[in-house]
Order: structure tokens, then C-alpha cells, then sequence
């Protein structure tokens, strides 16, 4: 019998770092204009009002907001040229 124990195999990784999370709360918090390009080739702008494991909530100037499926999007970029977000003075307004 030996005196050294074997270490545990370790599972694979989980895939899930926490990082996205961080970076939807800090675009959400800050209400950064973004572009989200869709899988589908379709480009949409506005900013992220709310999000979950699951989808991401666009809210957009003067167009309905969108609830999209993360499944959906191919990619988020900052800022992208888009005016969507409002100022404090117009979000205290309304």
C-alpha cells in the first residue's frame, strides 16, 4: 500500500465564470448604448435595461422594447455610434 493518497479527479469546468454577468450588470448600471447583432445578421440598438440567465432586455428610443433570447445574439458592442440612451433629465420625466 503507498503512504501518497490520490488527489480527486477534478470534473471538467463549468463554463460559467461569472464575467458575463458582471459585464451586463456594469452596461445595465451605466445604461451604455449598445449594438446587439442578432445570429441572424440583424443589428438592433438601445441599451440593456434588464437581463437574466436566459435574456436580455433592450430598451430602445422611440421603438418597443425587445426581450431577446441570449441563444439569439451573436454579439453586444458598446457605444456602436447608437443615441439610445436617454439623459437623467428625460429618464426623471418620464
Amino acid at each position: 500500500m503507498s503512504i501518497f493518497k490520490r488527489k480527486p479527479k477534478k470534473g471538467p469546468p463549468t463554463g460559467e465564470t461569472g464575467q458575463e454577468a458582471l459585464y451586463l450588470k456594469s452596461l445595465s448600471d451605466r445604461q451604455v448604448p449598445v449594438a446587439v447583432k442578432l445570429r441572424d445578421g440583424e443589428v438592433v440598438h438601445g441599451w440593456i435595461e434588464y437581463f437574466d440567465e436566459m435574456m436580455v432586455r433592450l430598451t430602445r428610443e422611440g421603438k418597443p422594447n425587445l426581450f431577446i433570447y441570449k441563444t439569439q445574439i451573436r454579439t453586444i458592442t458598446e457605444g456602436a455610434g447608437s443615441s439610445a440612451r436617454r439623459s437623467s433629465a428625460q429618464r426623471e420625466t418620464v
